[in-house]
């Protein structure tokens, strides 16, 4: 056959030469070393964990080399596009510090010299390849009906490997005329690659985490253009990674099978073949055993959970590291204050089976995140998460900012900061009792705080509380009232002889703690009694003191 007129007759529109490619997407101008990787996310609006984890996984190999991140939208499926779907993934990535160097950089928007980005403007491209493979002898016309196709899986139901090959490929052997005749008749026609595999030989390539992997070569003629000219997966990324100069693949294992197909491609096409990376899946334990992480099961499994909860993203890009690298953990002790950026992420230290999700662990990573931080920057994130997510507590940081930043900085800004906020969301129960409006009353104490001792004690608080004293003011108030109510302001003197005592002063201040916050466990109870102010602790304290003297 003349594959140069078979080509010429099926694709008669296309007059560029893959050397014309070539030559408008050069080498890229990099130093030595450096990595080019991607994300190429489909427009269906839904970013999963996995996507988040996966795409971080790329874009710090490009970074840690000083390298090029981009993002490419692969869009050749127009029925499952959703509109804006971009722009939410974008945002959704952006949030966490990942943001692409060219690529698509929002809906219809691109910059960079290697575009366009998104596959659906690339078909010529893709064509050109194709045109190519066809003149060499590679890839032909294929008119097999949906009929046909599921006439040939039942009849392959026994066998090892199923799919177009072998006696199965009845198109690949016709000859021009009837390719012609065909296609004049109007008949539908797909274009296939003619795979030279062979099934006794075995491909090889280096996977960057899972280390050397053997499998059989590829033998199946798979589809490389559909019936309306648009590429598969299989053939649109080979060309793309190639001419987009990339040359490190970060992908989900699932990708593994496929390798053969895309392996082939590459050398078949003459293309360097890039490094692959397959990143294994987020798993989470269920019932004993474990499983992939679930967008239908989990909600943890959207991107979007982490914002309406409010862990902030610095708390996310430290447990994904943890997922991703099992030196991170060792490397943040010993470098606490160091930003992120500099921890020497490594492909070859990541999971080979997959990172156990968990968000007990998300949540220690966050606390620890969180103390860290300065008041006035809780307050700002807190403000910005609670403005979308919880409009009463934007309302109350909004009477008085600067005694929400107060509020928030008891027990911060010290050599041991207080470990109680995971989330912006736990911040409206944690203050509530700091304003008026979400406070709720309970009374109930602990240890030797009875509420006979509470009577004694409040009258005696009541009498000298006074706002305007220091903290050491304030604690000898509080020792003072000891004696008068039958405590001692000595602990050890009570557990050496408690018979002697109704209590001691932590049982003293818990009375007070109690009447103030309706909480036995809170930060530091002078802070809290300063911000309070004088009108609010008045109320709290006569209004409890009226409670347990109903209860004695």
């Amino acid at each position: 056959m003349n594959y140069k007129e078979l080509a010429q007759f099926l694709f008669e529109n296309i007059d560029k030469s893959p050397e014309y490619y070539e030559e408008l997407y050069p080498e890229r101008n990099l130093k030595e070393g450096a990595r080019v990787t991607r994300f190429a996310p489909s427009p269906t609006g839904f970013l999963h964990f996995g996507n988040l984890f996966t795409c971080m996984i790329a874009y710090k190999t490009a970074k840690a080399t000083d390298g090029v991140f981009y993002v490419r939208v692969e869009d050749t499926d127009q029925k499952r596009k959703v509109e804006g779907a971009i722009d939410v993934m974008l945002k959704g990535l952006a949030v966490y510090g990942i943001n692409a160097d060219e690529g698509v950089v929002g809906d219809d928007v691109e910059k960079g010299d290697y575009g366009p980005y998104y596959q659906s403007k690339r078909v010529d491209i893709y064509q050109c390849y194709a045109k190519w493979l066809v003149e060499q002898g590679l890839a032909y016309p294929c008119f097999c009906s949906a009929e046909e196709l599921d006439e040939i899986r039942s009849e392959q139901e026994n066998e090892s490997i199923k799919g177009y090959w072998g006696k199965w490929a009845k198109c690949r052997d016709l000859s021009f005329e009837q390719i012609k005749a065909n296609i004049e008749a109007g008949k539908s026609w797909t274009l296939r690659l003619k795979s030279p595999g062979d099934l006794e030989k075995k491909c090889f390539f280096d996977d960057m985490i899972k280390g050397k992997i053997e499998m059989p070569e590829n033998v199946q003629d798979v589809v490389l253009l559909k019936s309306d000219g648009i590429p598969t997966y299989h053939f649109a990324h080979v060309v793309d990674d190639h001419l987009m100069r990339t040359t490190h693949i970060v992908r989900g294992d699932e990708w593994i099978s496929s390798a053969p197909i895309h392996l082939q491609l590459f050398r078949l096409l003459g293309f360097k073949v890039p490094k692959y990376a397959h990143v294994a899946p987020i798993m989470k334990e269920e019932n004993g055993g474990k499983r992939k992480l679930s967008k239908r099961k989990d909600p943890e499994a959207a991107v979007t959970y982490y914002a309406e909860q409010g862990y902030p993203q610095e708390s996310v890009n430290e447990y994904m590291m943890t997922l991703a690298n099992s030196n991170f953990e060792d490397w943040r002790r010993i470098n606490k204050d160091e930003d992120i950026s500099k921890f020497p992420f490594n492909l070859k230290k990541m999971s080979v089976s997959g990172a156990l999700f968990d968000l007990v662990k998300l949540t220690d990573v966050s606390k620890n995140v969180i103390c860290t931080m300065p008041a006035q920057r809780v307050f700002e994130l807190s403000y910005e998460w609670a403005k979308e997510y919880n409009p009463l507590l934007a309302s109350l940081y909004e009477q008085d900012k600067e005694k929400a930043t107060a509020i928030l900085n008891i027990d911060r800004e010290n050599k041991k900061p207080r470990k109680d906020i995971a989330k912006w969301s736990d911040i409206p129960d944690y203050i509530s009792y700091m304003y008026d409006e979400t406070y709720n009353e309970c009374y109930d104490l602990t240890g030797n705080a009875t509420p006979s001792l509470a009577v004694r004690v409040l009258e005696e608080y009541i009498k000298v509380v006074d706002l305007s004293d220091d903290k050491d003011a304030w604690f000898s108030r509080m020792k003072e009232i000891c004696p008068l109510v039958d405590c001692t302001p000595n602990v050890k003197e009570y557990k050496a002889e408690p018979e002697k005592f109704a209590g001691h002063i932590g049982d003293v201040s818990t009375v007070i703690r109690v009447a103030l916050t309706g909480r036995t466990n809170t930060p530091d109870l002078f802070s809290i009694t300063s911000l309070l102010g004088e009108e609010t602790v008045k109320a709290r304290l006569e209004k409890a003191l009226e409670h347990y003297k109903e209860e004695q």
